[in-house]
Parts: C-alpha cells; sequence; structure tokens
C-alpha cells in the first residue's frame, strides 16, 4: 500500500530565491506539487561595493551610541566586506563600544560570529517592536547607526531623527526583481483562478514583489480575494507576514522563523482546510476530496483544469444550481471565454465520474447529483 503523505494532493506556490532547493525538496518529501516562480532576483541582494565602504568609514569617523541590527545576511555580508578592506578590526571596536540591538535570531548568529554581543533583541523578531522598545527612551544627540536589510528603512531613521538623534542609515544590500517576470504573472493567474492551496513566503520583498506584478495585469484586487478566502499565504516569520497587513490578507506562520517549521505548519494547515470532503452521489456512489485528489469509490481520478474548476463550484454548492455565467467565471485563465468552454468541461467532468453525476438544469446552469 502506498503511504499517504501529508501533503499529497495539495498545490503550492514557492516565491523564494534563495534556498529554494532545500524548501522545494521539504514539500516535495511530503507529497505537494510545486510551482515554483521567484519573485527576487536568483542573486536577489545586490551590493554596492564602494557605497557600502563609504558608509562603513562613515560609521567609523565618529563614536556609535547604538547599534540596530537587522539581518543575519546583511551583518555577516557587511562584515565580511569590512575584512576585505582591512576595517574589520575598527568596526568591531566602534560598534562593540555601542549599545548593539538586534532584530532577531539570524542577526544575532552573526554579530556572535564575530564577538559582538547584542543588549537586546525582541521575541516577535519585528523591527516595530526595537522601535517600542526605544519608545521613552532620551535619544537626543545620540548617534545611531541602522543597518537596512534590503528595503530602505528612512522613515526609520526619520522617526529617530525627530527625537533628536543622529541616524546614519548602512545600506548593504538592495533587493532586485526577478530577472524573468514571466514565471511570477503565470503564479499571479495561478492564486487568482484558486489552481493553488498555498504560496509560501521567505521575505517581505517577494510579497511586495507579487503584489506590484499583479498590478500591471489588473488582477490584484482578484490576487488579495483569493489570498484572503481560498488560499493560503505561508510566511516564514512575523516579519513577512507584516507585510500582508497592508492588504488584509490572512496569514499563517510558525513560532520559528524557520523554512521546516513553515512547511510543517502547511502539514497541519492545508489538510485541515480541505479534511477529505466526502460528498455521496445518487446511484451509490462516493465522492471525496483532498486537496487536488479526487477519488471515486476510491479510485484516483484526474482531472484536467476546467473540470476540476467546474468540480469546485458545484462541490461548493452540493445538489444547488450553479450557472454557466458562474462556473465561467471560474475556469482557468486562457480559457475560451463563452459558455461553450463551460459545456465542454461539463462534458469531460461526466466523462470521468459519470453521466449521472453532473444534471442539467434547463436553462439555469449544473449541479451535482447529490444523493
Amino acid at each position: 500500500m502506498t503511504e499517504h503523505l501529508p501533503l499529497s494532493g495539495f498545490r503550492i506556490g514557492v516565491t523564494a530565491a534563495r534556498k529554494v532547493d532545500e524548501q522545494v525538496t521539504l514539500l516535495e518529501r511530503r507529497g505537494a506539487t510545486v510551482e515554483w516562480a521567484p519573485a527576487l532576483s536568483l542573486d536577489p541582494n545586490h551590493v554596492d561595493d564602494a557605497e557600502l565602504r563609504a558608509a562603513t568609514e562613515q560609521v567609523l569617523a565618529q563614536p556609535v551610541d547604538m547599534f540596530l541590527a537587522t539581518t543575519g545576511i546583511g551583518m555577516r555580508t557587511w562584515l565580511d566586506a569590512a575584512e576585505r578592506w582591512g576595517l574589520l578590526p575598527d568596526l568591531l571596536t566602534t560598534l562593540g563600544s555601542a549599545e548593539i540591538l538586534a532584530r532577531g535570531p539570524k542577526s544575532v548568529g552573526a554579530l556572535r560570529r564575530r564577538g559582538l554581543r547584542e543588549l537586546w533583541a525582541p521575541e516577535s523578531e519585528c523591527f516595530e517592536d526595537v522601535l517600542e522598545h526605544l519608545r521613552g527612551r532620551p535619544l537626543e544627540g545620540r548617534r545611531i547607526v541602522v543597518q537596512e536589510h534590503g528595503q530602505s528603512l528612512s522613515m526609520v531613521a526619520h522617526a529617530l531623527r525627530r527625537r533628536g538623534a543622529h541616524v546614519t542609515t548602512v545600506t548593504v544590500y538592495r533587493v532586485q526583481p526577478a530577472g524573468d517576470p514571466e514565471p511570477v504573472f503565470k503564479l499571479v493567474d495561478l492564486v487568482c483562478d484558486r489552481a493553488l492551496d498555498a504560496v509560501t513566503f521567505t521575505s517581505a520583498p517577494a510579497v511586495a514583489a507579487l503584489m506590484d506584478a499583479a498590478g500591471p495585469t489588473g488582477r490584484r484586487d482578484d490576487l488579495v480575494g483569493a489570498f484572503q478566502a481560498d488560499v493560503v499565504a505561508a510566511c516564514v516569520g512575523p516579519v513577512t507576514a507584516a507585510a500582508f497587513e497592508l492588504w488584509g490578507v490572512p496569514t499563517i506562520y510558525p513560532d520559528r522563523s524557520r523554512l521546516a517549521a513553515m512547511v510543517k505548519q502547511l502539514e497541519t494547515e492545508l489538510p485541515s482546510r480541505r479534511s477529505g470532503l466526502t460528498i455521496e452521489l445518487v446511484g451509490g456512489h462516493q465522492l471525496l476530496l483532498h486537496g487536488e485528489e479526487v477519488l471515486l469509490d476510491g479510485s484516483e481520478v484526474r482531472l484536467s483544469p476546467a473540470p476540476a474548476a467546474v468540480l469546485n463550484a458545484l462541490v461548493a454548492n452540493p445538489g444547488n444550481v450553479v450557472s454557466r455565467p458562474a462556473l465561467l467565471a471560474m475556469l482557468p485563465s486562457g480559457t475560451a471565454g463563452s459558455e461553450h468552454a463551460v459545456e465542454m468541461a461539463v462534458a469531460r467532468l461526466r466523462a470521468a465520474l459519470g453521466t449521472r453525476a453532473v444534471q442539467t438544469v434547463v436553462k439555469r446552469g449544473y449541479r451535482l447529483a447529490v444523493a
């Protein structure tokens, strides 16, 4: 007997550019079908060496009172670059004499690797909690260095300056968009068409990139609606999840910001949302849906996207009539935009489930023939 894997029958989109092999392997070993669409460049963290060195020399020019470390990769990249330039001892001395606040465990690890110790880090890993930690503290005249994390923290710097601090931002890297946007456009369509059960995100810029891609195609509202209703937005941690708050999209994320923990959460979340819906059909047949898996009387039924979309619409309204226009709206992108396409999809569905499984209601539409 074949072992049933926890994500068997589920289709999951992956937006990561880094550590993608690890994530895809974790998902596929659990039975998931993966659609990979890197939202950012495969080498997303572009470092401007000259700009970074100039910022480093500016940091070294005066004593630093407080240092805010935001990402592990940013800290490692900066300190490694300083080592190449022969500036590492001076930089470690300067930062080591300051009060160090770290955003999360990855930045903590990068600091400790070079002998630096943070005085405080939030459990949430949210930068907003770092700022909250500073609220009420006198910052007038204090020199604060902020390591930016791929996206500009100019508003954070401005907020600190309003409180009288002298702020220097160090831009270690900037995230870059995907070199080939076509996979991202395809992912947008898959989400909008409810052809995916979940999409994973490992960075806030990836969320922004997907939303940006949906704008020019006119599908941003559809994308948000799909995430709000049917497609799970799975984030690696609270920082990434916060990027969805602007759009009102619910997210799931694990207690520990790790890939394995995110995948483990999907193992529980997805089956609980679609936990083997069973429908009794006329003629004594039993229909079982689990993720993308469709079983008729215990035997797997393979459906192409159009009849699968029709089945999902009918299953959502078992025994009730679903109109042809409503079914047409559910068909995947690229399907001919006429009711004939609905008729063809219904015909294929009947061929797979039996002619009596889907009933025609004249001048109204179709319904699933439940017992």
